[in-house]
């Protein structure tokens, strides 16, 4: 009998030895690094996968070594609750990373910053470079469907102004229906923190006359400390029921945003035509941002109701209350452009 106890003593010992060192060698590989500059793959959980099924994925993946490895993990580890969603790992990192990040959602992001005043079709653009696989025909559908506007809380024919400048941390794969979805979420929280309740503006015009009124804005104001005077100029102007005479609103008819104005496009019939009718266009000509909706809703108090260019490397612009006093400054302007060689 004792010699069978140390036979089996010794097999039990020999076993023991051998899950220590698997495990110990195992749990070295489970926790290690990818190394600096790995390959990195995409990892796309869906919803209501079983344990097994992930298991399988990280098996594919190379970030488990085998079945085995993965049942042994789990033994061990905590395995539950892994969230659905596109993740991104590097080759040959460590099991222990890669479930952590599954249990707490780390899902994939693409860092995009979209600039203030950029039209929908421009931020399209951005966005494609991140998102190859996006279609320029669905995009501009789905901002022009006033269905698909309403899935989102917005009451009107188009997206455009709802879709908010920022940097994002962006999900690392999403169509044009989610993209569109997150920046006018991401709109409507920023609207939420605004003194909306004692603007003006938002008296008369509501929210689409704000957000059309900062979309304009926002295109004229070269440097960030002219946006309040530009909005209480458009507001005199209003009041008073002058044209705004907005180029932009003419560009944004032909999505023509740099060189000549040509007369005939200052002579379209577009209701966005700001140079020949008068009041607000029918809707914003771009995505304005924070500041300029805070212009919009509280614009400066000034009697200005004229602004021109300097021309003179500034970028800022001469405010005048009277035309006659308007026109002497275009005089400077053009004194200014002929200055730097320019006739436009």
């Amino acid at each position: 009998m004792k010699v069978k106890n140390r036979h089996l003593f010794f097999t039990l010992a020999v076993v023991a030895g051998v899950f220590l060192a698997v495990f110990d060698h195992g749990r070295t590989r489970w926790e290690r690094h990818a190394p600096e500059g790995a390959f990195v793959r995409p990892l796309k959980i869906e919803s209501g996968s079983t344990v097994k099924r992930v298991g399988r994925q990280l098996v594919e993946g190379g970030w488990a070594k085998g079945e085995l490895d993965w049942r042994l993990y789990c033994a061990l580890n905590p395995c539950d609750g892994i969230k659905a969603g596109s993740y991104e790992f590097a080759d040959r990192e460590g099991l222990k990373t890669v479930v952590e990040s599954l249990r707490k959602g780390k899902v994939a992001t693409r860092k995009v910053t979209i600039p203030e005043g950029r039209a929908s079709w421009e931020i399209f653009s951005i966005l494609k470079r991140h998102y190859p696989e996006l279609d320029s025909l669905r995009w501009e559908k789905l901002v022009h469907d006033p269905a698909f506007a309403a899935t989102l809380g917005v009451q009107a024919n188009s997206l455009e102004g709802w879709l908010l400048p920022d940097t994002y941390p962006l999900p690392a794969v999403a169509d044009e229906a989610q993209l569109l979805k997150y920046l006018v979420q991401s709109f409507e929280n920023v609207w939420k923190s605004l003194p909306v309740e004692d603007s003006p503006v938002h008296r008369r015009y509501g929210k689409l006359g704000v957000l059309t009124l900062a979309s304009i804005v926002e295109e004229e104001a070269a440097t960030p400390g002219e946006r309040g005077h530009i909005a209480g100029v458009f507001w005199n102007r209003l009041q008073r029921n002058i044209s705004l005479g907005a180029d932009p609103t003419v560009r944004f008819i032909f999505r023509s945003l740099s060189g000549p104005i040509y007369q005939s496009q200052l002579d379209s019939d577009s209701p966005y035509n700001t140079r020949k009718f008068r009041g607000l266009p029918p809707g914003p000509i771009s995505n304005p941002g924070r500041d300029a909706l805070l212009a919009a809703l509280h614009p400066d108090r000034t009697d200005d109701i004229f602004f021109v260019a300097k021309d003179d490397g500034s970028r800022e612009h001469f405010f005048a209350p009277t035309l006659a006093k308007h026109n002497e400054y275009r005089q400077v302007a053009a004194r200014n452009r002929a200055k730097a060689g320019r006739t436009d």
